[in-house]
């Protein structure tokens, strides 16, 4: 079965700007030099390829190098201090432990649960999907009567 990943580790990353300094730092390998006419307009990062200005080089927690297109960083990364996690919430129907909206996610049905999410139920809500809920007939909820509970604390809530 195909499961969804994404990667925890950042990384560093630098537009290329066709520069002397930046051919040298990421050791560049000019495709002129290689052929004995010096200063190709073709560069290339060992082991990705062909280096065009406006390429994304990044670094991962090893000191490894790799292109990424700027079409592709634009979609893919977020400088670190612009990127905000959007606030959610626990949705609480009733008290006592097992008095959380859980909704399976493979199911997508609702029930109540612990505020624990798990690869089977999801507990956090984002203020998008409380308004998508909301519309939803199989989540016969009084939306007046329920109280939303930050879950962006650290720690593990119960």
């Amino acid at each position: 079965m195909t499961k969804v990943y994404r990667k925890m580790e950042t990384i560093n990353a630098e537009q290329f700007d066709g520069s002397d300094e930046m051919v040298d730092k990421y050791e560049l390998i000019d495709a002129g030099t290689m052929l004995g006419t010096h200063h190709s307009p073709e560069l290339y990062l060992t082991g990705s390829g062909k280096v065009d200005v406006g390429d994304w080089i990044a670094t991962g927690v090893h000191g490894e190098h790799w292109l990424i297109a700027d079409a592709v960083f634009n979609q893919t990364y977020a400088e670190l201090d612009e990127r905000v996690e959007e606030k959610k919430y626990y949705v609480k129907i009733c008290d006592g432990y097992f008095g959380h909206l859980n909704i399976g996610t493979f199911t997508g049905k609702m029930s109540l649960g612990s505020a624990s999410e798990t690869e089977f139920a999801k507990t956090k809500f984002t203020d998008k999907d409380i308004e998508e809920l909301k519309q939803r007939d199989d989540v016969p909820l009084d939306w007046n009567k329920v109280r939303l509970e930050e879950a962006n604390w650290p720690g593990l809530h119960c």
